[in-house]
């Protein structure tokens, strides 16, 4: 049976491009919550081992990495910095940008790592309990690592929209304004 959301083979150029299978499970984990097993096999009309298996299938596909909730920063109890790090680097020859990316992406601060176009070549996310401890990881161990050229850092002030869910605003927040003069 051929099921909607299977996802072909690609040929370009007798080159195969992509090969993965984007089952019922993928697609509600893709367009929604967390649900658990049980509830994603009522959904589908599955048994939860056929669930268990196609999610199992994922994982070893490299297609589900894990789980990652999404917190109201504004009602998350711990405190934590979010640094935005632009950083310039040096490519290496037959390693380009991947093996410093790599080598960032290890650090235990480092929430996230991307390989950018534009002014600078990475971004890399860091999540600390304090402004100070941010400055640190910059300036300490990231800025000393050779093949990193430049760094600006920017910190995140306050969320509006977390991994598309709007971040709601206490009701004295929504009201508008009074216009003056």
């Amino acid at each position: 049976m051929v099921r909607l959301f299977d996802l072909r083979l690609d040929i370009i150029g007798g080159a195969r491009i992509f090969s993965a299978i984007m089952n019922e499970v993928f697609k509600l984990i893709a367009e929604g919550e967390r649900l658990s097993e049980s509830q994603m096999a009522e959904i589908l009309g599955l048994s939860e081992a056929e669930v268990g298996g196609q999610l199992a299938a994922l994982k070893e596909k490299g297609l589900l990495l894990g789980w990652i909730p999404v917190l109201n920063p504004d009602e998350t109890p711990e405190v934590a910095v979010r640094g935005l790090i632009e950083v310039k680097i040096t490519p290496e020859r037959g390693g380009g940008f991947n093996r410093l990316a790599e080598r960032i992406s290890r650090f235990d601060e480092v929430e996230s790592c991307y390989l950018m176009s534009g002014a600078y070549d990475l971004l890399v996310v860091v999540k600390q309990s304090s402004l100070h401890k941010v400055a640190a990881f910059v300036s300490e161990r990231l800025s000393t690592i050779e093949g990193i050229v430049s760094t600006a850092t920017h910190f995140m002030l306050r969320a509006y929209k977390e991994q598309g869910f709007l971040i709601e605003q206490p009701e004295e927040d929504k009201e508008r304004l009074d216009v003056t003069p």
